[in-house]
């Protein structure tokens, strides 16, 4: 069962990410842990990451499909993908279609955590005292709140049409969040 768990910064799609991958055994496919992962190991693709990370901006959509095509061709997890935070924009949209079509394998659920921004800010402000992330700055999350809502409003259009699309309110808490996404995943 591949899903993919979109809202914005903040929206909580790490937390039920985390939970779907112990429910369905699958793989949690964090865009934002493999960016800061490629910034841990200081690569050169690390670095261009941490340039458009301070600039607010996402991270080029080469960069992010060139480390999901790795992931979905890996046998290991066919099948069992939980795509969080990716796609963010129309062009990785398409890139997954394309990539998980290539391997023979499709997207079963569609969970949208829609979030207001006064709800972000609170979250953020937790979180970066209760994790210390450094990509927690609140400007910088504001900033990326902003671009988010721009650049995914051609993508929730596009999967909005999917029958598999589920729009859930990401203001709810964590328990009832999950739980509204347990009504979809019966397994």
């Amino acid at each position: 069962m591949n899903i993919i768990l979109f809202g914005p910064p903040g929206a909580g799609k790490g937390t039920q990410a985390k939970y779907i991958k112990k429910k369905v055994n699958g793989f949690q496919i964090s865009t934002g842990d493999l960016l800061r992962d490629e910034i841990k190991r200081d690569t050169e693709i690390g670095k261009k990451i941490v340039n458009d990370m301070n600039d607010g901006k996402f991270v080029s959509d080469e960069i992010v499909n060139k480390l999901i095509r790795n992931i979905v061709s890996d046998p290991q997890k066919k099948g069992k993908l939980i795509f969080d935070g990716y796609p963010r924009s129309l062009s990785q949209a398409k890139n997954l279609d394309l990539l998980l079509i290539n391997s023979n394998q499709k997207i079963d659920y569609i969970f949208f955590l829609n979030v207001k921004k006064d709800v972000i800010i609170n979250r953020i402000k937790k979180r970066k005292i209760e994790e210390d992330r450094s990509d927690d700055d609140l400007d910088i999350i504001l900033k990326r709140f902003d671009t988010y809502m721009k650049t995914t409003k051609p993508v929730l259009d596009f999967y909005s049409k999917n029958p598999n699309f589920n729009e859930i309110d990401g203001a709810l808490e964590i328990d009832q969040i999950t739980a509204k996404i347990d009504t979809f995943l019966q397994v």
